[in-house]
């Protein structure tokens, strides 16, 4: 198989010194493309094994890979891995594969036992993961174990139940993940049997198109049906479409509205809500016992209208109500002779045009991806041989590369153009520019949730139009994050090195003002040492700033907090003179224009940067008055006081230069000085002619 094949190669090409173990590469890879894929949210890899004498005093072995926990729905996932490296994918057998399982499981049982406190040292992911299981363990609904495989898998029999809570024991062998990642999943992978959920078929009316391009069928699903089909399939149900819009927070006021009703009044629900649109690719329908016309069976269901309605019922389920009184209008479209992606598209738009979800929700068809694509394939490196390729749709690049392998002379050209290392997917761009943006903690809900929010963001603030210039800065800022990861995790730190990278990263851009060197690092695509050394140099003290700060506090989970991110901002590392090229660099004075012109940078003029961003928009705009007005500072000095202003309302999207915040700064400290307004806290030397 191609497929297992192309996946061994990457995972050996990734080896290096600070990730030396295969299998831990195999699980970090296949984790965050089954997020991309929807099929999990926020997993992390944790590699733990032991013994651990439980309370009976036996001898427990355990063992996990990863896990991923969804507080909202109380779900537990633990991931086990089983990778040979070799190419023929192998059966394992069956004793094999349960055993992993129920090593996995024991894991749970571990710390529900206490394994946390024996765990050493005591600031580890897994130590970390430990305690909350520990913590959360009565609040957990369901649990489910999942063996990740470079072989073959059959058939998995789990057990009743772990701790009261229901289990499920699930594989991700190499003949799923080719049909899940490699070749991508097919509609027909989502399967409902109304029959099996409800008890009976669902009484329907039938409304035959005109034409033969679709099939209309209304009907009023069971709440509490609703909300199994999403605990079992999640995010999958608005693949196709709207794929970012369920994971969203919508706006607080519906929220609570259709969580009022649920508790409050169930039986009106059907009356206040719109319900939801679906499409379908094949469905199952018959005479009932009544002889009413009903549906037993959907296949390839995709919710297109109403994911926030799907999502609030599932919440409201699992923590206020059992949904037992709670109906929902559904509206479901069997496409016949019609285009099926096209139909659904349009049908998504169009129903969606009644409330708040607009076109940014679209995910891979969204303007702003197909643009990113656009430039990923007409902007080569500066030696004119390479570019990036940026992976729009989940599977592109296997689909490109496989398409390139029927002529030798082009699979050559296409791997030495678009090596493996140069790929870039939605979740790399919404990574990279959520930290530069100064959204860490986004970063921190994993690759999946942040993509949803940075998709929110988009919808909220537009980027300006990606260009050459923007798209030069994208790989820029991916080659720093990368070589950030890296030698992070060179490293070795017991825990959290993920999220300090974030927060590296998040860090240099607000030391920086968002300005560094993008078209060298472009050029040379690479870092210098100078740089590498400074990252080395932050990342401890960085570190030991996310645990302080976290208390008592789940460290995992207040890295994911806003409230971590400002605290650690205040906190961040001095930078020191000499600055490494990448920050020392000389610029002509206009944002985002990166030239060879002027003076280089210094360390007290990042300095003077980051005080300017500590000045309130009412400040800057009170000084530009009162000092024009006095004839203290020149009018174009005040202009840039005013600029500041703006930028501050912004949320300092925009920073400041260096030589906007020289004159600024010294004009604010003119005016404090003749007493036109209340001093604000300066540096030393503001305001005085001092040599950087």
């Amino acid at each position: 198989m191609d497929f297992l094949q192309d996946l061994v190669s990457e995972v050996e090409e990734t080896v290096s010194a600070a990730e030396p173990f295969t299998v831990n590469i195999f699980t970090a890879m296949i984790l965050e493309r089954l997020e991309e894929a929807g099929h999990f949210d926020e997993t992390f890899p944790v590699y733990q094994t032991g013994n651990f004498k439980d309370r009976r005093g036996r001898n427990v072995a355990y063992r996990i890979d990863g896990y991923a926990y969804d507080e909202e729905r109380g779900r537990l996932d633990l991931f086990t891995t089983q990778y040979s490296g070799d190419r023929d994918g192998a059966r394992i057998p069956a004793a094999d594969v349960m055993k992993a399982l129920e090593r996995a499981l024991r894991f749970a049982s571990a710390c529900v036992d206490g394994l946390a406190s024996s765990l050493e040292p005591a600031n580890t992911d897994a130590s970390d993961l430990a305690r909350l299981i520990e913590a959360d363990a009565e609040r957990l609904t369901a649990i489910r174990v999942v063996l990740l495989t470079d072989g073959t898998v059959g058939n998995i029999t789990s057990p009743a139940e772990w701790k009261g809570k229901p289990v499920e024991f699930e594989a991700y062998d190499i003949t799923r993940l080719f049909r899940v990642l490699g070749k991508g999943e097919t509609r027909e992978d989502i399967s409902v049997d109304l029959v099996a959920l409800a008890g009976r078929g669902l009484q329907c009316l039938h409304v035959p198109a005109q034409n033969d391009d679709y099939d209309a069928y209304l009907a009023v699903l069971p709440g509490k049906v609703l909300s199994q089909v999403y605990e079992r399939y999640g995010v999958r149900l608005l693949e196709l479409n709207v794929r970012a819009f369920l994971g969203l927070q919508g706006r607080k006021s519906v929220n609570a509205e259709l969580r009022e009703t649920i508790v409050k009044k169930p039986t009106m629900f059907l009356a206040y809500n719109n319900g939801i649109v679906a499409t379908v690719d094949d469905l199952e329908v018959g005479q009932g016992e009544s002889g009413n016309l009903e549906i037993r069976s959907l296949k390839g269901l995709q919710i297109v209208n109403g994911g926030q309605t799907t999502a609030s019922l599932h919440r409201a389920g699992r923590k206020d109500s059992d949904l037992e009184h709670v109906s929902v209008p559904v509206k479901i479209i069997k496409v016949g002779g019609a285009d099926l992606s096209e139909m659904v598209s349009a049908i998504s738009r169009a129903a969606n045009r009644q409330n708040t979800v607009q076109l940014a929700d679209f995910s891979a068809n969204d303007p702003f991806h197909q643009q990113v694509e656009v430039l990923a394939n007409t902007a080569w490196l500066s030696d004119g041989k390479g570019r990036w390729f940026y992976e729009r749709a989940r599977g592109s690049y296997l689909a490109a590369e496989h398409k390139a392998a029927y002529r030798k002379s082009d699979a050559k050209t296409f791997r030495q153009q678009t090596p493996k290392h140069r790929r870039l997917s939605k979740l790399d761009v919404a990574r990279y520019l959520s930290a530069w943006s100064g959204l860490p903690d986004k970063v921190c809900l994993g690759g999946q949730k942040n993509f949803q929010y940075f998709m929110q963001r988009l919808r909220d603030e537009p980027l300006p139009t990606p260009d050459q210039p923007w798209f030069r800065r994208l790989i820029a800022l991916a080659v720093l994050y990368r070589a950030a990861e890296r030698k992070i995790k060179s490293m070795k730190f017991p825990a959290y090195g993920a999220q300090i990278t974030a927060y590296v990263v998040a860090g240099l851009s607000h030391r920086s003002g968002g300005r560094i060197d993008f078209e060298g690092i472009w050029s040379r695509q690479n870092l210098t040492s100078e740089m590498e050394q400074l990252i080395c140099s932050w990342a401890p003290q960085i570190d030991s700033v996310l645990r302080e700060t976290a208390g008592q506090k789940n460290p995992s989970e207040w890295f994911k907090k806003p409230d971590c991110w400002q605290t650690a901002r205040d906190r961040l590392p001095s930078l020191i003179d000499p600055l490494p090229p990448e920050l020392s660099y000389a610029e002509d004075g206009r944002p985002g224009e990166m030239m060879a012109l002027g003076e280089a940078r210094s360390a007290f003029d990042y300095e003077r940067i980051a005080q300017c961003m500590e000045v309130s928009a009412v400040t800057w705009l009170e000084a530009a008055e009162r000092g024009q007005k006095a004839g203290i500072i020149h009018l174009r000095v005040a202009g840039i006081c005013r600029k500041l202003a703006g930028y501050a309302v912004g949320g300092w999207e925009q920073k400041p230069t260096a030589k906007q915040a020289k004159p600024a700064l010294e004009a604010l400290a003119a005016v404090e000085n003749a007493g036109l307004m209340q001093q604000y806290p300066r540096l030393a030397g503001v305001g005085e002619d001092v040599e950087a």
